[in-house]
């Protein structure tokens, strides 16, 4: 019986026969598929639709094993409720939290934990780390040895939280195997299971991420996509406000401070996100998109899914305007 060949980029089946579907090459002897190929050479991507639900099957087949999971979480991108995978997995899981090289340094790492061990108790281990600082990834190494119990390790997350990069890491860092997966900021990078042997004991296994419906960069283009996609520490911007101002968020956001004494906000996302105060009176600027009504309390973050937060120092009344499909929700201040 013939093996099927899977592109190492993104697991998909390879295919010669139809350069219209997914896993199309125009040989059987590639190893990447053409849209892998140009994504990685040429910075093109080419939207695959697949449902969520297709990425939840295969969650729910990790979940039929007994293999330990890394579940790769973007710091400067909480979610919600951050148990969410447990829906579909209950496997001894480590919480790995990446992405540390764009928070702000001034953050302590032990500080990040403590926030966190408030909201779960869910997990085996937590680990924070940068993929792209190589920031503790021996650490994470060695919580792998500790807790796995089988050489298999699945990675699974939402899309652009980094896992394909975790993996490419760590096979640089402890492995000889020279290919790499494919990386991209969009959704859907990784269509299906890859395995990367980093060595005779240890197995990773990519998943597809699921795809976050309320995330903003479901709803943006290319360029703005790269604007927000911060890829270098955040240096947030406090901004003292008060009633009948407004901070107006590139072309994506406006908040209106509707209610409340003179407070201070302070804004963390992209630095190349361009953030104005102004006079909301006199500005009709994004009044168009949807309009929801906040009460914030005292040392509240407004979180945008996607974009980033803004730190609110006291109590008031704000009006937001963006995206009707962006989640926003609030939250006790992470800073």
């Amino acid at each position: 019986m013939t093996k099927v060949k899977t592109c190492i980029g993104c697991g998909v089946e390879l295919q010669d026969a139809n350069m219209l579907l997914e896993g199309y090459v125009t040989s059987v002897e590639n190893d990447l598929c053409q849209r892998c190929f140009r994504m990685k050479n040429y910075g093109e991507y080419q939207i695959i639709t697949k449902s969520n639900e297709d990425y939840i099957n295969i969650l729910k087949s990790v979940g039929k094993t007994k293999d330990l999971v890394l579940f790769i979480v973007d710091l400067c991108n909480l979610d919600k409720d951050i148990n969410y995978i447990r829906e579909y997995i209950s496997n001894n899981t480590i919480l790995v939290l990446n992405k540390r090289d764009v928070l702000p340094k001034s953050v302590k790492d032990e500080k990040i934990l403590e926030y966190i061990r408030e909201l779960t108790d869910s997990y085996l281990d937590i680990v924070i780390i940068s993929c792209k600082n190589n920031y503790q990834l021996d650490l994470l190494y060695s919580k792998i040895e500790k807790y796995k119990n089988s050489k298999k390790v699945y990675v699974v997350g939402h899309t652009n939280v980094g896992k394909s990069s975790l993996i490419n890491q760590m096979m640089k860092n402890y492995s000889d195997d020279t290919r790499e997966l494919t990386i991209s900021p969009l959704p859907s990078t990784t269509l299906n299971k890859v395995e990367i042997k980093l060595n005779k004991d240890l197995t990773l296994i990519d998943t597809p991420g699921l795809v976050d419906r309320g995330n903003l960069v479901n709803y943006i283009d290319n360029d703005t996509l790269k604007r927000v996609n911060s890829k270098v520490e955040m240096k947030p911007s406090t901004f003292a406000i008060k009633k009948g101002q407004c901070l107006i968020i590139d072309d994506l956001a406006r908040i209106d401070y509707v209610a409340g004494e003179k407070n201070s906000f302070t804004v963390y996302m992209s630095n190349n996100v361009v953030v104005k105060k102004m006079n909301a009176l006199k500005q009709d600027r994004l009044k168009d998109l949807a309009k929801t009504s906040y009460d914030m309390k005292y040392r509240d973050d407004l979180v945008i899914n996607g974009l980033g937060w803004v730190k609110v120092v006291d109590k008031c009344q704000i009006d937001l305007y963006i995206d009707k499909n962006v989640e926003v929700f609030t939250r006790d201040s992470i800073i």
